[in-house]
């Protein structure tokens, strides 16, 4: 997949139209559609046909107006990436996790980041090393930080920890969209390709020479009934990377046992942030 990059645009605009500053044309007749209308029909697009597919003027041909007409609204498709992904997080559903635990809190926030990628399949396609600094990104970001408020870390080490989890199911999301792109372009499933390539593939590799791999490869194939399942990588790696943040929260709280520092590795949910939720 093309990777593309968020806060690529004019800065000063980009934070105008995030934040509702300027939510109009200066210029010509009364304008037809919102920023947020625009937005949406942006975000359609992406949702039907890929990020690839999107360009002002796909947009516009949506709205029925003119490409010219759209740049008097946006500047320009790098602003209106930027527009995307602060709704789409904003938008991020919040499900009630199983406990009070920190655990769960955060496994809840994993499902919650895998299904808008699902939901919204280009955004794993989209960089966010410079994020969109909109009221959804920020709203998300303060809702997620409070799954990890009071275990013991201090800021910088919050900002990691849920770094890692989000990096995690991102790159979870971009495998099982490199999965669903391979069925949809060989017009095969995972299923058949195995069932093919298996049988051949015993032929040819000698067990004597690979016994690790032929054992490990023939059970995991057997398992999944393919060479990789999304499913399963996910609920695996997700248990993985909760248990290594339990070790530095652990440690942390062993910590404030001794005096150094601490807290209790237990808090209530947070309150929702406002309407907003990445």
């Amino acid at each position: 997949m093309t990777t593309a990059y968020s806060g690529g645009g004019d800065p000063g605009r980009t934070i105008e139209l995030l934040w509702g500053l300027r939510d109009a044309p200066r210029r010509g007749p009364k304008p037809r559609f919102s920023v947020a209308q625009i937005t949406r029909a942006a975000i359609d697009l992406a949702d039907g046909e890929g990020l690839a597919a999107l360009s002002m003027r796909r947009v516009a041909e949506r709205l029925g107006i003119t490409a010219m007409s759209l740049y008097t609204y946006i500047p320009g498709k790098a602003e209106l990436l930027d527009l995307m992904i602060d709704t789409v997080c904003g938008e991020i559903e919040r499900r009630e996790p199983a406990s009070d635990h920190w655990r769960d809190r955060l496994e809840a926030i994993a499902h919650d980041n895998r299904a808008l990628y699902e939901r919204h399949p280009w955004l794993a396609t989209v960089s966010t090393a410079r994020p969109p600094l909109g009221p959804g990104v920020i709203a998300k970001y303060e809702y997620e930080l409070r799954a990890l408020e009071g275990l013991g870390l201090d800021d910088v080490e919050m900002d990691a920890a849920l770094t890692f989890l989000l990096g995690f199911v991102e790159s979870c999301a971009r495998a099982a969209a490199n999965v669903r792109a391979a069925r949809r372009d060989s017009g095969t499933g995972d299923g058949e390709w195995w069932a093919a390539y298996g049988p051949l593939l015993a032929k040819v590799a000698d067990p004597g020479a690979f016994p690790v791999a032929t054992r490990v490869g023939t059970a995991a194939g057997l398992a999944h009934g393919a060479a990789y399942d999304p499913d399963h990588a996910y609920r695996f790696g997700l248990q993985r990377v909760l248990d290594g943040l339990a070790a530095l929260i652990e440690s942390r709280a062993g910590a404030g046992r001794d005096g150094v520092s601490g807290s209790s590795p237990r808090r209530p949910p947070a309150a929702p942030a406002g309407d907003a939720p990445p």
